[in-house]
């Protein structure tokens, strides 16, 4: 009796292998990576002051976004047609040694930009609006050069002498 059981259990054995054999060497892994590609970081310059240059008191005196020389620049470097975000920081005055101060403004026309499909600054990719956010595309090769222009609005009793005041610009990726 014990030699039948010793043969029941070795056929069972011997049964669990055949069966179990195939499925263990049937089992294949494969294996994958997480990537990712982590874009250069913008640079955002500025290039050129936005200049009134000498001003009468009582008139007031615009400057072009597309003078040469006189418009305000700045530049920005990316990653080639990267979307991204602009917002201007647009202050409402110049400031004379923090004793006197005259009004700026900035129109919805006021600012052009090139990303390389333009002219340049005479004849300019497009026309932005400096007032708010807005989203654009860097040019094929990643660069872009924005323009801007404004008006002063000095009183007739302007205080004389040098006034100045920041316009920040700062730019961000989308991720689109």
């Amino acid at each position: 009796m014990a030699i039948r059981k010793f043969l029941v259990l070795c056929l069972t054995f011997l049964c669990f292998m055949i069966i179990a054999v195939p499925y263990s060497s049937a089992q294949e892994s494969g294996t994958i990576q997480a990537t990712a590609t982590v874009l250069a970081a913008l640079a955002v310059r500025g290039v050129n002051n936005l200049q009134f240059e000498t001003v009468i008191p009582g008139i007031d005196k615009a400057v072009d976004k597309a003078t040469i020389g006189l418009a305000g620049e700045f530049e920005i470097v990316g990653h080639d047609s990267a979307e991204i975000s602009l917002d201007f920081t647009l202050p409402d005055s110049l400031l004379q040694d923090s004793t006197a101060f005259m009004r700026v403004g900035f129109s919805n026309t006021d600012a052009s930009y090139d990303d390389g499909t333009g002219g340049g600054q005479t004849v300019p990719s497009g026309v932005i609006n400096p007032n708010g956010p807005l989203t654009l595309r860097l040019g094929p090769t990643g660069t872009m050069n924005l323009w801007m222009g404004g008006t002063v609005y000095p009183t007739i009793t302007q205080t004389g002498g040098d006034y100045a005041a920041d316009i920040t610009l700062t730019v961000i990726y989308t991720g689109n």
